[in-house]
């Protein structure tokens, strides 16, 4: 609706403007388009006349009747005008439209909604969980998140690679090393005391049970420090394996892998100081080198290499950075846990301080999940070693239903993931609520068997069906509002409320009717169409549209 009024708008203040002499350089498309609050008042309004008016002078009513005047008669798409309040055009569409827009939808079959080429490179870089245990549900969320953004800004025109950094550098990989140290030490039945820090999951004594007839006397002829970094790098190995595997399993997709270490090995960490030293942008204080991020913006400046020679985690995430950003990427996507929201200042003004605009970082923080079973909250504690991993619930509801639910809602929510619902076979479910549009078109379909009669949209004139084929029409919006917000749960409504439009409308409607096939061929182009963007939507999502159920 929008793109079509847009254009008539545009061609009637283009014909006003040479007509009456507007000055050259006004801006004509300063106006907005949108639907109504009560729909007594039309499809899409626009108040093009009273952002216009004062400029050139005019009263916005008498511009609002100039603009009418100049619209009328284009073709047969628009019903009827009506000017409200101090100059407000409220449009309403033609069956013709209606018929109109259904052919489209049909005829453009799996590219409707696809965007044209944008000609940005956007890299999306999400999970990234430390390998130093198995894949949460927190996890299974940020995934679902992010390959359903990387699916949605590729079809929307972006040209998107998919990454995961691999923090196998630094403190993290050190405890890991530790605790399986220990862990391993135990199974041998030798004298241990617990570090501090330490991950105390069952997975570690599971790994240090699996590496320990492979360990000969030279192992254990090392120091403990150099006994500890083998048994990281081996642990790691094996984590990063199953979460390989864990993500294969719920449909991930990552073009690449990125090593932290190899930030190291190739010396962009070095090259990243060097950088921003010949831009002013480092100092040396009490013993340590500063990264001078005030005045980007952030409260402080912040340390990149302590007096002690070691360097922070914020160094080598600079590194990272400056090399996506070298790699040729014009937008860099972050999906971090909600308890990152205190680490996006700092990295925002490392971008500025890389020669960017702020606006090529864009940071999605996910927030945390509670698993609903039986009714209740299903406990879990990362730092005592109990949780719930991604793979558990993959067993257990498989991925559809997995990815669906952990996108109903928008990723500044909590989500309250219910498994037992997420399993149900009813309406409630809201995964099967839509795949069931599939199934459910399907035997349609089979029940009418070859068509006597040539569809004809214009037939279609219940409200119902107007209803149906306007919110189809509005999934191309729907995409570009999800890509240029960040947000997959848009779409996933929009499939949760076509599906309800479209079961009220079999509910409520014979959809195969033998005695008239001009009505029945019509009414089966339009579930057809439902189907088609369902499976399009699905898709997206990386949820499967099934041909039965």
């Amino acid at each position: 609706m929008k793109d079509t009024l847009g254009d008539k708008l545009a061609k009637a203040l283009a014909a006003l403007a040479r007509k009456h002499g507007w000055p050259e350089g006004l801006d004509l498309g300063n106006f907005v388009l949108e639907e109504p609050n009560n729909p007594i008042f039309g499809h899409l309004a626009t108040n093009a006349a009273m952002t216009l008016a004062k400029p050139l002078g005019l009263r916005p009513r008498d511009l609002a009747l100039m603009i009418v005047e100049a619209i009328e008669g284009q073709d047969d798409l628009i019903e009827s005008m009506e000017i409200a309040g101090p100059g407000f055009i409220n449009f309403r569409f033609s069956q013709a439209f209606w018929a109109r827009a259904l052919k489209r939808i049909r005829s453009l079959g799996p590219d409707f909604g696809r965007g044209e080429p944008s000609g940005r490179r956007i890299l999306v870089e999400y999970v990234s969980a430390n390998p130093t245990g198995p894949l949460h549900v927190g996890h299974g969320r940020g995934a679902a998140l992010g390959d359903a953004l990387a699916r949605i800004l590729s079809f929307a025109g972006h040209e998107v690679g998919c990454e995961y950094y691999v923090n196998d550098a630094g403190r993290q990989t050190r405890i890991l090393g530790n605790s399986v140290l220990t862990r391993l030490r135990e199974t041998l039945g030798l004298e241990v005391e617990i570090p501090q820090d330490f991950y105390r999951g069952q997975y570690i004594s599971e790994i240090a049970a699996e590496l320990a007839p492979g360990l000969d006397q030279g192992f254990w002829d090392l120091p403990p420090e150099r006994q500890a970094d083998l048994l990281s790098q081996m642990a790691i190995e094996r984590i990063l394996g199953g979460i390989r595997k864990d993500l294969a399993d719920f449909r991930i997709r990552h073009d690449s892998w990125f090593s932290e270490k190899g930030l190291y090995d190739r010396d962009l960490v070095e090259d990243s100081f060097r950088f921003l030293e010949s831009h002013g942008h480092l100092y040396r204080k009490d013993g340590a080198l500063w990264f001078r991020s005030t005045p980007f913006g952030d409260d402080k400046d912040r340390v990149l290499v302590k007096s002690d020679g070691q360097r922070t985690y914020f160094a080598s995430d600079i590194a990272y950075h400056k090399e996506k950003f070298d790699r040729g990427y014009d937008i860099l996507i972050d999906v971090w846990g909600a308890d990152h929201h205190g680490y996006i200042p700092r990295v925002k003004a490392a971008v500025q301080a890389l020669g960017r605009e702020p606006q090529a970082l864009g940071v999605v923080l996910v927030q945390m999940v509670n698993l609903i079973r039986d009714g209740r909250v299903v406990g879990m504690s990362t730092r005592s070693g109990e949780f719930v991993t991604l793979r558990e619930v993959l067993d257990e509801v498989g991925p559809d239903a997995a990815r669906f639910m952990f996108l109903t809602r928008s990723h500044e929510s909590t989500l309250d993931f219910d498994l037992d619902l997420a399993k149900s076979q009813n309406r409630d479910n809201p995964v099967f609520y839509v795949q069931y549009v599939c199934a459910r078109v399907n035997s349609l379909l089979a029940k009418a068997g070859r068509l006597a009669a040539e569809s004809e949209p214009a037939l279609l004139t219940a409200k119902e069906e107007l209803e149906i084929i306007k919110t189809l029409a509005g999934f191309p919006e729907t995409i570009r509002s999800a890509a240029r917000r960040l947000e997959p749960h848009v779409l996933t409504a929009f499939l949760s409320g076509l599906a309800k439009l479209f079961h009220q409308y079999y509910g409520a409607f014979r959809l195969v009717d033998d005695a008239n096939p001009g009505l029945t061929a019509a009414r089966l182009e339009l579930s057809q169409a439902v189907k088609q963007v369902t499976v399009i939507g699905l898709s997206l999502l990386g949820v499967e549209a099934p041909e039965k159920m």
